[in-house]
């Protein structure tokens, strides 16, 4: 089925004794010579693809090639450069169900989210088509005669991008789009999870390349590969800038390695977030947002729904409404049309689920329904669970700590200062939303005293950002933006410029330094 979907997609990529090339450089691809990296498909857990392990040696070339490029690929006038994702984005429209085929078949989602995610992956590309003629720099009153000030904004070179599998394509192209645009070239070690997803979008780069004989081909490349060959393209100092999305973990080990060296981050780690539903609030319409934000992605989004804070007064009338609907989730193959949740990605991440149930009895929660691994209708092999409504005392350990799975902790609040502080309680600060009809508590939730995460949202959901907004996180989520706004900033370097037309050398803060 895959192979058809790449010849549909005008790909013609062809496996050499099931296995595929695992190195993609340009128009060049190039099998791994080591360890065998297989993927498995989390909707029966069967083999969906076979890669081997890159040498370091390969990285290393793959990343001076990339520098290479880059001289030529910055000198390239961003508009012009914003002509070629615009062709990306048309071919991503007329291949919108191939791509989101791929990213069902290999992350488990939906394949009404997987369109939505190729929709994103669309989005931001016409974003950066327009932002190729905004990179704006400022022009500064200088306080010397004849003296001109004015900001430029340069490409930094080669970007490293490190993705998960729950958005195998879209933030691939948040980070991808701008930073070509930018007159940056990427490299990007997917997944290994979802290792077809980014051959999908690279290949997809390339055919758009064709149509542009001036322009460098080796401004991208896919790689791969294990943890191992994250750590080559992390530590090398051929990476201006390393954008990583990820567990906290991951984020720290990365941190500590590009830090070292004095390199540029771009962080987007784990998320937390929670909901404040007020007296106030329409409750329909936060039950819609709730049950999207918790349940979508199987609750394996960064921005998916982990604490819902309840006023005493509306508690019981939202848990019953959300038992209700709970129960009508329906769970199954993602292929399947009215399918409303698909599997987790993996055997370890039930585990990591069943853990967190255990210490949620542990610490005086109450599973007040879901929790139970699904084995009828659904696809043998893969693991299905049933969404999880937990009743919780702000204060368990647990809530400290983020959970991929579709666990919703409910936590009763009686005031809405005590809500937004323990909002903020927790290490991360990615996504927060409320539900009110009050402006007052709208503006106090949204101002510096109120929500202390990146995304603030009122009367909508944790979930289901624009690309128009700059998106990322605070404190453990790890301070990055990434797709809308000007986080093209992040991928470019800044130049101060002073230029003098006096036929004098007037120093500032009117400094004098003669000879006689």
């Amino acid at each position: 089925m895959t192979q058809n979907i790449f010849k549909v997609l005008g790909l013609n990529l062809l496996e050499k004794d099931g296995v595929y090339p695992s190195l993609f450089m340009g128009d060049e691809k190039s099998l791994g010579e080591g360890r065998k990296l297989t993927a498995h498909s989390p909707i029966d857990m069967k083999k969906s693809s076979v890669f081997r392990e890159v040498s370091t040696i390969q990285v290393n070339d793959v990343l001076k090639k990339l520098n290479i490029a880059n001289e030529k690929w910055r000198m390239i006038p961003a508009p012009k450069r914003g002509e070629l994702i615009r062709v990306v984005s048309n071919l991503a429209r007329e291949h919108k169900n191939e791509l989101a085929h791929i990213i069902t078949l290999e992350s488990g989602k939906i394949f009404e989210e997987a369109k939505g995610e190729v929709q994103e992956f669309i989005d931001v590309c016409d974003f950066a088509v327009g932002l190729s003629r905004q990179l704006y720099g400022l022009t500064i009153a200088s306080e010397r005669y004849k003296h001109k000030m004015l900001e430029q904004w340069h490409p930094l070179g080669t970007i490293g991008i490190i993705s998960a599998f729950n958005f195998p394509m879209a933030v691939w192209a948040w980070n991808a789009m701008i930073a070509l645009v930018c007159g940056n070239t990427i490299v990007w070690k997917p997944s290994i999870q979802t290792p077809l997803c980014a051959v999908a979008c690279h290949l997809l780069l390339q055919k758009a390349l064709e149509q542009f004989k001036d322009f460098p081909k080796n401004i991208s490349s896919v790689i791969v590969g294990s943890r191992a060959i994250g750590e080559v393209i992390v530590k090398s100092k051929r990476t201006q800038l390393i954008s990583a999305t990820g567990s906290v973990t991951m984020g720290r080990k990365i941190a500590a390695i590009v830090s070292a060296r004095l390199g540029k981050l771009l962080l987007e780690l784990g998320g937390n977030n929670a909901m404040i539903v007020t007296p106030s609030a329409n409750l329909d319409l936060s039950l819609r947002a709730i049950l999207f934000s918790a349940v979508g992605t199987a609750g394996q989004r960064c921005t998916s729904l982990r604490r819902l804070f309840v006023h005493k007064d509306v508690k019981d009338k939202v848990i019953n409404s959300l038992v209700k609907a709970y129960k009508s989730v329906r769970i199954g193959d993602p292929f399947e049309k009215d399918i409303l949740m698909g599997p987790i990605i993996s055997e370890d991440s039930h585990k990591k689920m069943l853990i967190a149930l255990k210490q949620i009895t542990k610490q005086g929660g109450k599973i007040i329904y879901g929790g139970e691994r699904v084995v009828k209708n659904v696809p043998e092999g893969g693991f299905y669970v049933e969404p999880t409504l937990v009743t919780i005392k702000h204060g368990a350990l647990i809530l400290q700590h983020e959970t991929f799975a579709p666990i919703l902790y409910i936590i009763e609040y009686e005031n809405l200062e005590d809500a937004i502080s323990m909002n903020n309680s927790v290490p991360q600060g990615l996504s927060s939303a409320i539900f009110t009809q009050d402006v007052n508590e709208a503006e106090l939730f949204t101002s510096a005293v109120g929500s202390d995460c990146g995304i603030v949202n009122v009367n909508i959901g944790t979930s289901g950002a624009e690309i128009g907004g700059a998106f990322g996180g605070e404190k453990d989520t790890g301070g990055g933006r990434e797709s809308g706004s000007d986080s093209w900033k992040s991928y470019m370097r800044r130049a101060t410029n002073t230029i003098n037309f006096s036929g004098e050398i007037p120093l500032s803060q009117g400094i004098e330094f003669e000879i006689k």
